[in-house]
This record gives structure tokens, C-alpha cells and sequence, in this order.
């Protein structure tokens, strides 16, 4: 016992050590290197000052918290309706309308911003409809946020009303209460908190976001983009190094007042007795159904024209379908090599997220000993949530090429690309196997501890079967986002390891705005397939899980 005690601790220590090099260090290391100058001399708060200074800089900021703002309240509005259909109405066509709505977590945020162009750009078939207005500007960040942030939103509002007491509106029905009275009495109060949490959600997605503004932003400076520009096309690191650190603020707030209301939102959830079973009404479900249609539409139109676009022959003057947008080896942005390293970088972020989500999981919720430093842990397991993935990339500029690294080795390979991913997805992957694992009944370890078995044999033999389906649905959590992440990885690849979704980037800068299409459009059906496969793995897996315990 006293060896398992000492190897469980071992593994706790390693576990906290992993997360402070991949997580905690390197957000360190970017906030310490906005107080120095470019010949690593203390300056203070004098890049700040300089900060202060610059009005575009200033103007960008605060574009990036009005937009954002703009945008949280108009996709969780849209989200409301959607989500109030699903769950709390009869309407046909639930299952698809989900479905559809959940499209946009599998396609980058580069996808609808192209989309954008071809639909209403110079050259774009509906241009018209804009009535003089620009989509290069706040028009066209606004649209692109909204699409790709519906599907978190929705989920969590799905969620919300999902668990609306049953009682209440049987209760308000007795009374002889309208149904707009019962929507205002019940059913808005009842999802406040999902409300709050989906909007604070989408806030910071929106303002951590790099791709929309970059594609359709036009000379609307946010912080985002200026974090690029001052790395990337200036090499201003310490500049770059004070954006950053100012995108921390709102990101951190946000991620303090959600983590504040989810704890409320599950002490309500926890007191709910019976799920709400909503009753046909015909003409709410018709409207409700048809609102839910055309949402669902606007996202297919905006899959569709990027899909289209890329067919294309010579846009707009030769519509016929070809594949010569498909032919990267003549295009600007790393060809079919980045197409194949990003499958690389998922299968390899998959794999090692995986693995890693289920260990800290698993040192969190089993070991009996080490309390504060499972605590600890647990913390900086849920540190990335509160880190947008352009301060973690640049963090990594900082920490992994200093020259006192023993780890500068890494800087410029696969393993980087990797470590990053797997550090900014962290916390929904540890969440999900940490609540895997608290479905399984501490008798499990009583039973094997009374009996001498090893907690290692115990976790390869119960914990682990048990929870392989969770661990599958986790790989696939993290090849999706691998696919299509651009934020983190944007500053860290090079040029023998450019991703797809660079690849978008760099073809779109330079002006091949179709095979940029092509290359987004191959991502989202390279992410829908892996994602089908991790699935249906975890089904058969789920499906042998249960037939061992019948037996």
C-alpha cells in the first residue's frame, strides 16, 4: 500500500509538472514579457503606456468587446429559438434540424468568412441585398461569429431547458395561466442561467477569434488581428506580448462569472423532479418549425456556397464543376503536405489528448491520498478554458524558443503543434472523463484494495473498459478541433509542418480565394468523417461495455 500510495503521488506530481510546462509557464512567460523591452531590459508598465498611445490599438480593442457583445446577443437569441423548438415544442424534424445546426463545429471559422465573400462580396451573388453596406468590416464579423458560435450556444441552452420542471408549468396551466404568461413566469426564469452561460460562451469565442476578422474584417482592427500583426508582420513580441495580455482580461472575466453561474445553474438543476413534456400546439410548432427551417437553411447556404465555390471552374464567369481548385501542389499555402500534416496533428492531438484527459481525470476523482494536490491539479486542468488560443500560441513563442529551455527542440516540429492542441482543448476533454469516471461507484476500489489487487490492474480492468467509450468520444473531440483550429497553432507551425487551416489563411492572403474554399470544404468532410469513425467505435465499444456487465 505504501508503494501504491507513493506511485499514485509520483503520478500527481507528473500530471501537475505536464500542466504547468504546457499550460501555466507559458501564459507566465507572455505576461512577464509585456513588463520587458525588445534587448530583454525591465521596462515596466512602459509597453502598456505605448499601449495607451496608440490609438488604432485602442480602437481595436474596443472593437473587439462591442463586436463580440453585438454578436454574443444576436447568436444566443438565435440559439433561444432554435433550442426552445427542440425541447420545448412538438414541431417535425427535430432530429435533422439538430443535426444541421450542429454542422459549424466541424468546419474552421475560416468557412463561413469565404462563404461570406462569395455571397455577398464585390463579387459575391447577392451583393445587392446589402444595399451599399460592406461584408469586409463589422457586418461581415458579426455574421461570420454568429455562424460558427451557434452550435456552442445551443447546446448549452438545449441542456438548460432540457431539464425545465414539469410540475411548474402544470401548475401554471391549473391557474388558467396564458402561454406567453408561462413563458415569462417559467420558462424564462428556468433558463436564465443557461442564458447568461451561453452568452459569456460566445463572448469569448468571438473576441479570441482570429479567422473571421482576418478573412472579412477588412480595416477593422481587433485584437486578434493585432496580436498577428505585432508578431508576425512586425516581430514586435513585447507589443505583441501587451495585445495579448490585454486579451486575457476580458477572456479571464468572463471565464470567472461563467464557472460562477454554471455552479448556480447545477444547485438548480439538482432541486428539478419532473421533466417538462411539452404538448402539441399547432400554431406555435408551425412557426417555431418554421423559423427553425430558415435558421437551418442560412447555415446550408453558407456550407453550401463555400462547397460551391470551390467547383467552381473560374469564378463567377465559368460556374461549371471542376476539381482544379483541389489541385494544392499549384497554390499558394504548403499544397497537399498541409492537408496531410493536419491529419497528422489529429490523429497525434486524438491519441495523445486522449490519453492524457483520462490520466488527470483519473488522478482527480480515485486516489484517496495527495488531496490538495489533486486539487491542484484539477485547477490547472481547467486553467485553459480561460486562455485564448492566440495567448497561448504566442505564450509558446516565449517559452519554448528561449534559449534556457532544455525544451527548445521542440519549437518548429509535429510535437509542438500537437502539445498546443491537446493544452487548449484540455479542460472540455478532462471535464468529460472526470465525469465519466464519477459514474463508477467507489465499491469498485474497496472491493480491489479488501482483495490486494493493484489500483494499476484495477484501472486497466475496470476503470478504463468502462470508460473507453468516453475516451473514444474524447478522441474524437480532439481531432476535430485539430482540423480546425488556426488561433494557437498560427504562430507555431513552420514550413514543413503547415496545416490546412494555415493553409486557408495563407491561400486567402493571397488571393486564391477558391482553393482556399476547396481546402476548408476537404477539412469539414475530413472532420465529419473522423468524427463518424471515433463514434461508431465508441458505440461498439458502449455496446460491448454493457454486455460485460449482463454478464
Amino acid at each position: 500500500m505504501d508503494r501504491e500510495r507513493w506511485l499514485t503521488g509520483a503520478g500527481i506530481g507528473l500530471a501537475l509538472a505536464t500542466l504547468l510546462v504546457i499550460v501555466a509557464l507559458p501564459v507566465a512567460a507572455l505576461v512577464g514579457q509585456s513588463f520587458f523591452d525588445r534587448s530583454a531590459g525591465f521596462v515596466g508598465l512602459a509597453n502598456f503606456a505605448r499601449y495607451v498611445d496608440n490609438p488604432a490599438l485602442v480602437q481595436s480593442a474596443f472593437n473587439s468587446v462591442w463586436l463580440a457583445a453585438l454578436s454574443a446577443l444576436i447568436c444566443t437569441a438565435i440559439a433561444y429559438v432554435y433550442a426552445y423548438g427542440l425541447t420545448l415544442s412538438c414541431m417535425r424534424g427535430k432530429g435533422l434540424l439538430r443535426a444541421v445546426a450542429l454542422l459549424p463545429l466541424l468546419a474552421p471559422s475560416l468557412l463561413p468568412a469565404i462563404s461570406l465573400i462569395y455571397l455577398f462580396g464585390n463579387q459575391g451573388i447577392f451583393k445587392d441585398w446589402l444595399g451599399g453596406m460592406s461584408i469586409y468590416g463589422p457586418l461581415g464579423i458579426v455574421l461570420g461569429s454568429v455562424f460558427w458560435t451557434l452550435p456552442h450556444a445551443l447546446l448549452i441552452l438545449t441542456t438548460a431547458m432540457a431539464t425545465s420542471d414539469g410540475r411548474l408549468y402544470e401548475a401554471a396551466q391549473t391557474l388558467g395561466a396564458s402561454r406567453w404568461r408561462i413563458f415569462r413566469t417559467v420558462t424564462l426564469p428556468a433558463s436564465r442561467y443557461g442564458l447568461i452561460v451561453a452568452c459569456m460562451v460566445v463572448f469569448v469565442l468571438v473576441i479570441t477569434d482570429f479567422g473571421v476578422p482576418k478573412v472579412v474584417g477588412g480595416q477593422t482592427g481587433v485584437l486578434a488581428t493585432d496580436i498577428y500583426k505585432q508578431v508576425v508582420g512586425q516581430q514586435n513580441f513585447q507589443m505583441g506580448a501587451v495585445v495579448g495580455f490585454v486579451l486575457l482580461i476580458p477572456a479571464v472575466l468572463s471565464f470567472a462569472v461563467e464557472r460562477r453561474v454554471r455552479r448556480r445553474q447545477a444547485a438548480a438543476m439538482s432541486a428539478r423532479a419532473t421533466p417538462h413534456r411539452p404538448e402539441p400546439v399547432a400554431l406555435r410548432d408551425r412557426v417555431l418549425f418554421g423559423v427553425c427551417l430558415l435558421i437551418a437553411a442560412a447555415i446550408l447556404v453558407m456550407i453550401g456556397m463555400a462547397v460551391f465555390a470551390s467547383l467552381a471552374t473560374y469564378w463567377p464567369y465559368k460556374l461549371a464543376p471542376s476539381l482544379k481548385n483541389y489541385d494544392f501542389s499549384n497554390m499558394d499555402g504548403g499544397g497537399w503536405g498541409s492537408y496531410f500534416n493536419s491529419l497528422k496533428l489529429g490523429l497525434g492531438a486524438a491519441a495523445v489528448g486522449a490519453a492524457a484527459t483520462f490520466l488527470s481525470a483519473y488522478l482527480v476523482e480515485k486516489p484517496r491520498h495527495f488531496g490538495l494536490m489533486r486539487e491542484a491539479l484539477n485547477l490547472l486542468a481547467n486553467l485553459p478554458l480561460a486562455v485564448p488560443g492566440l495567448v497561448l500560441g504566442v505564450g509558446y513563442i516565449f517559452f519554448f524558443n528561449s534559449p534556457s529551455n532544455p525544451l527548445r527542440g521542440l519549437y518548429g516540429g509535429m510535437a509542438i503543434l500537437v502539445i498546443c492542441t491537446v493544452a487548449h482543448f484540455f479542460s472540455v476533454a478532462h471535464l468529460t472523463s472526470l465525469t465519466a469516471l464519477r459514474q463508477l461507484d467507489r465499491e469498485y476500489e474497496l472491493v480491489a484494495e479488501s482483495m490486494g489487487v493493484p489500483f494499476w490492474r484495477t484501472l486497466w480492468r475496470v476503470h478504463l473498459p468502462v470508460a473507453l467509450p468516453t475516451v473514444l468520444q474524447v478522441g474524437g473531440y480532439f481531432f476535430v478541433n485539430a482540423m480546425t483550429t488556426v488561433s494557437a497553432v498560427v504562430f507555431l507551425y513552420s514550413p514543413q509542418t503547415t496545416l490546412a487551416a494555415i493553409a486557408v489563411l495563407n491561400m486567402d492572403d493571397a488571393g486564391d480565394v477558391a482553393p482556399a474554399a476547396a481546402m476548408a470544404s476537404l477539412i469539414m468532410l475530413t472532420a465529419a468523417i473522423g468524427r463518424g469513425l471515433f463514434a461508431l467505435a465508441g458505440r461498439a465499444v458502449l455496446a460491448r461495455t454493457q454486455g460485460w456487465r449482463s454478464r
